[in-house]
């Protein structure tokens, strides 16, 4: 609560950042994810984060690559880091690495149907093919001009995250994509 002038009191509310979702267009569907907890993991410089990892299950991911044990996952986020998503960081890895959490600076989203590709593909410049992005695995890279981490779940199936401050951007570019896919299927059926 911030204390106003005059003695009246403001109560701050968090509020979704993605109201207006689900969304159907044409192929497509675009919900809101519940990622659970998110923390970054960057492991400290001659540390290994293996046995620790792999007590949950889990090892560090390679470049562009994604692993789950259990309701864990633990996705490539860039170089020399990753975010470990849907519970808390396995015992001992605060001593191997620098943990951050990211759980409210993050949302995620997943794009599903069989137009799933074709709309990521009008405002991401990856190559979403199946031979250059095939399922398991992750990317950084742009949703127009937003900084985005996508995650090839399934066959066709999408998840992808940006800064929560974001949210709504995100959910207006993809409807806009979703809507001239959808558009471009009824002039060619």
């Amino acid at each position: 609560m911030i204390p106003r002038e005059g003695g009246c009191v403001v109560k701050l509310r968090a509020t979704e950042p993605t109201p207006r979702l689900p969304l159907e267009i044409g192929a497509a569907r675009l919900a809101a994810v519940d990622a659970g907890q998110v923390t970054s993991v960057a492991p400290y410089p001659g540390c290994d984060v293996t046995p620790v990892l792999a007590s949950a299950g889990l090892a560090f991911p390679a470049p562009n690559s994604m692993a789950a044990s259990g309701a864990l996952r633990i996705v490539w986020a860039g170089r020399e880091m990753a975010f470990l998503l849907g519970g808390p960081a396995p015992e001992g890895l605060e001593d191997l690495a620098a943990l951050s959490d990211q759980s409210d600076g993050w949302v995620f989203v997943q794009l599903t149907g069989a137009a799933a590709r074709d709309v990521l593909a009008r405002v991401t410049p990856l190559d979403l093919r199946d031979a250059a992005m095939p399922v398991a695995s992750a990317a950084r890279t742009l949703i127009n001009h937003m900084p985005a981490l996508i995650l090839h779940n399934a066959p066709q199936a999408y998840e992808i995250a940006v800064f929560r401050s974001m949210a709504a951007t995100l959910v207006e570019e993809l409807e806009a994509a979703m809507t001239a896919v959808a558009a471009r299927a009824e002039l060619t059926a």
